[in-house]
């Protein structure tokens, strides 16, 4: 499964796009378009084909980790900001100097039960990871190796 060797977390609303939706998608793949955030567009850019992705379900109850993606298509511009019907249009950015971009992944697996926030919390390798930090929001961040082994160990047991 994992080729790479790089982990990113990826937050979505289940009510706007969930893994299960991810799971029905025309070949169990989608573009990860409307990420507004520089920072979180920053790590897009760094990701690559192959690596691992945790899905997680944010404004949930519980917000949780609930499966795994991968990337299968590195950035590209995200055609969303350049329309103007679009939620996430901007008018900052243009088909000739974009200013957002967008990934693809691919399903990999939904955890038999949802991993979530208090969970997390309780385990010693979460400790310093992104998500749990104390005012983090971003949308797209990194997992490191310990943290992406101790979440799959719990997705197992």
């Amino acid at each position: 499964m994992k080729t790479s060797g790089r982990y990113w977390l990826m937050k979505s609303e289940p009510s706007a796009f969930s893994i299960d939706d991810l799971a029905a998608s025309p070949g169990q793949r989608t573009c990860w378009d409307g990420v507004r955030n520089y920072q979180a567009r920053n790590y897009m850019r760094a990701m690559q084909v192959g690596d691992q992705v945790l899905f997680y379900h944010s404004n949930a109850d519980p917000p949780a980790v609930v499966g795994i993606a991968e990337v299968v298509r590195t950035t590209y511009p995200d055609d969303s900001a350049f329309d103007k019907k679009d939620k996430h249009y901007d008018p900052k950015s243009h088909p000739s100097k974009p200013v957002w971009e967008m990934v693809d992944i691919k399903f990999v697996r939904k955890f038999l039960r949802p991993l979530g926030l208090d969970l997390l919390r309780k385990q010693a390798p979460l400790k310093r990871m992104e998500l749990l930090r104390k005012g983090s929001r971003l949308s797209v961040q990194p997992v490191k190796p310990d943290e992406w082994k101790a979440i799959l160990k719990l997705a197992d047991e």
